[in-house]
């Protein structure tokens, strides 16, 4: 027999309004599996039915109020019992008292602000999520229903090339020039390398995408890389006076917009790492950063003001610079 309500027990669950005909993006979870979840932008209202279903027709269920959440939060890996929360907004509905039997709950988020982009990293989680709650004396009955969130940019205004002179002194002097500092994630690096000056005898050269995503702040600061690509330039010796061109396609790898101190707790950058070989295996190798941005497949007025918060994400100018090649022997 039901005590109090106590023997009654519900299902949840959460159908958006727009299910059938909104996209849906792939994303990987924690442990490397690829799901596919429904793809909303900054600003885009959230709505859509609660169904709470009573598992035993005929009893009551005695309840503290029904409610439902919109939630942005950033989960750090090292820190799991602590979840920080930059979106949180609540719809209440249903007050507290009982369910006779199932009933359907209407809810809507109005331009709901979702100012970072979703992002699965190795140290790091960020988020959004509906959670809906059936609100009990013991213990609350609720069901999650988690969505990607993608970040649109405008094209850059100020975008210059990347021009670099590198080299180890009476050794080695090369010059490279990639075509722009900033790229979409489906563009084409274009860039060309030269040698002014080669007295080493290289065998080997490439250029590898690196992904650095940093968490925590002060002294619990953590740096992952993650080389994403790696592009063969020249397998041989290079001659004085020779020029290579680099053309390296984006499309095919797994990467997100460059994120710059998301909510100050995490970064994620990615740079072009020029990688030298000699013949006795020594590594020469010069880090530049680039920024990557998502570009919009359609314009929407809704973006605006999202696009132009984005743009304002973009740093930095590339201005020509002379710098020491690194060495590491290994």
């Amino acid at each position: 027999m039901s005590f109090f309500g106590f023997g009654q027990s519900a299902d949840i669950d959460i159908v958006l309004n727009d299910a059938e005909t909104r996209k849906k993006a792939e994303h990987k979870s924690e442990d490397g599996r690829k799901d596919k979840y429904f793809l909303f932008y900054d600003g885009e209202t959230v709505s859509g039915k609660v169904n709470v279903t009573l598992k035993y027709p005929g009893k009551r269920l005695e309840h503290n109020g029904i409610k439902i959440e919109f939630i942005g939060q950033i989960e750090l890996y090292y820190d799991r019992g602590n979840h920080h929360e930059f979106v949180s907004l609540v719809k209440d509905l249903a007050r507290p008292g009982e369910l006779t039997q199932s009933q359907t709950f209407d809810f809507e988020f109005t331009h709901v602000e979702k100012p970072y982009e979703s992002y699965t990293g190795q140290n790091v989680k960020l988020r959004y999520f509906l959670r809906a709650t059936v609100g009990r004396r013991l213990n609350d009955i609720s069901k999650e229903l988690d969505i990607v969130v993608h970040t649109l940019s405008t094209y850059p205004e100020l975008n210059s090339s990347i021009k670099m002179e590198v080299g180890i002194e009476d050794c080695l002097h090369i010059e490279f020039e990639y075509n722009k500092s900033k790229y979409h994630l489906k563009d084409v690096i274009v860039g060309k390398i030269y040698f002014l000056l080669v007295r080493i005898k290289i065998k080997h050269m490439e250029i590898d995408i690196i992904k650095r995503e940093t968490t925590g702040t002060g002294p619990n600061v953590y740096h992952e890389n993650d080389t994403i690509a790696k592009y063969e330039i020249m397998d041989g010796a290079p001659v004085r006076g020779e020029s290579i061109p680099i053309r390296l396609f984006l499309a095919g790898y797994e990467m997100t917009p460059t994120m710059r101190d998301i909510n100050k707790k995490f970064s994620v950058r990615y740079y072009l790492n020029l990688v030298l070989i000699d013949e006795e295996e020594r590594r020469y190798f010069k880090q530049q950063e680039i920024t990557l941005w998502r570009k919009g497949d359609i314009v929407r007025k809704s973006m605006s003001h999202q696009a132009a918060i984005a743009s304002q994400r973009f740093e930095g100018s590339s201005n020509p610079e002379r710098s020491q090649l690194s060495a590491k022997s290994e």
